[in-house]
């Protein structure tokens, strides 16, 4: 059974996946035409990539 630590780990990689995954389906589509808004979903998607590499880290550190 997990910790709760390493359980929220792993819920809050599950919402920064799904985000990164509408972002890359929607978001960034559903912008087209405005650059500014286009660098705004770039930005942030990179962050949650970082996000995603932060937590897959801790996750296998914490499920040796």
């Amino acid at each position: 059974m997990l910790d709760n630590n390493t359980y929220n780990l792993m819920m809050q990689l599950v919402e920064e996946s799904q985000s990164v995954w509408r972002i890359k389906a929607n978001y960034q589509q559903e912008a087209a035409g405005c650059d500014e808004c286009l660098e705004f979903w770039k930005q942030l998607l990179g962050q949650k990539e970082r996000n995603i590499e932060g937590l897959e880290k801790l996750i296998k550190g914490h499920c040796k």
